[in-house]
């Protein structure tokens, strides 16, 4: 019997619902535009999303307890050209918006990257807070928080946005979990050997990087091993040459990460399927989030509610 309900908004492959659903919540309502990214949901949650959400009508989402929302986030990248409320994709935070203010849920959780907080000077921040916290009239909660401190060995540095409608509610941000994590216990141990990259771009790849360091920036491929405490951050756009995660061979080139192992960098279990191409895995789990450390927050926003007594407390 789930105790309390939630929707997924921006949902990718349900990253961010893997721990709601695991604390006992029933997902109510799910929307996510990309084809590749829905068969994936379909896949692994028997049930397909909503499209385009700016064209689902507010009162046709059924009422729920918690939104969570992984709102587009390359408007405000650093890898991106940063416009933020000019990009389109920016404007997806006013949907959320839109959806709290009909709905009055208990409570929300938005994930987006670490540039959010400075974007146009830390304005568009200010405005997104102004719009939760005076307009809407949530008590916010936000931290940027690091995968690599919740038991994946990935360092992704993300801002989390908790929200509570009860302002008697208290809520703590996890602390990090300093579990002994490396790269080699997610790897694979054999790797079709079509991931190593070939000599050509292995070179390509070297070329660059000193083009880097003579210029003093250290931009270029990224090269780990078995011993790595952690990666860089995966990206969507992994799938192209693999440059951010390398992984060391003896006596060969370099290979990319497998599918599999992408998966693991983010916290995705074994069981989880994989029914698309590997160039659309990459981008699903580069676009995804790590659900150890989305998982942590979720125990504490679940003890918050329960607590505040706005839900009761289920078999956690």
């Amino acid at each position: 019997m789930s105790n309390f309900t939630f929707i997924d908004l921006f949902a990718g492959i349900g990253g961010i619902r893997l721990p709601y659903q695991k604390l006992g919540g029933k997902c109510v309502f799910s929307s996510e535009i990309d084809k590749f990214a829905v068969k994936t949901y379909e896949a692994n949650w028997n049930e397909t999303p909503s499209g385009d959400i700016t064209k689902i009508a507010t009162e046709e989402i059924p009422s729920f307890d918690i939104l969570l929302a992984g709102f587009p986030c390359q408007a405000f990248s650093i890898a991106g050209k940063r416009k933020g409320f000019a990009d389109t994709r920016g404007t997806m935070f006013f949907e959320v918006e839109r959806i709290l203010k009909y709905h009055k849920p208990k409570c929300f959780m938005l994930e987006n990257v670490k540039g959010l907080i400075n974007h146009d000077k830390g304005n568009t921040f200010k405005t997104m807070l102004d719009i939760l916290e005076n307009k809407l009239n949530y008590k916010v909660y936000y931290k940027v928080l690091n995968a690599r401190d919740f038991g994946v060995p990935q360092n992704r540095e993300r801002i989390i946005i908790v929200g509570f409608k009860n302002h008697n509610i208290n809520f703590e941000f996890p602390e990090p979990q300093n579990i002994n994590v490396k790269l080699g216990y997610i790897l694979e141990k054999d790797v079709d050997p079509k991931y190593t990259i070939s000599d050509r771009l292995w070179s390509s790849h070297q070329r660059r990087k000193k083009e880097h360091q003579a210029k003093g920036n250290g931009f270029g491929y990224c090269l780990f091993n078995e011993e790595s405490k952690y990666t860089s951050t995966i990206s969507a756009r992994y799938y192209k040459d693999g440059s951010e995660i390398l992984i060391e061979q003896k006596g060969k080139n370099p290979r990319k990460l497998t599918p599999r192992e992408a998966a693991r960098l983010q916290g995705f279990p074994d069981d989880f399927k994989l029914v698309v191409s590997d160039m659309q895995c990459y981008k699903q789990f580069g676009n995804s989030v790590p659900t150890k450390m989305i998982e942590a927050v979720a125990n504490k926003v679940y003890d918050a509610l329960v607590e505040g007594g706005e839900i009761e407390n289920g078999n956690k």
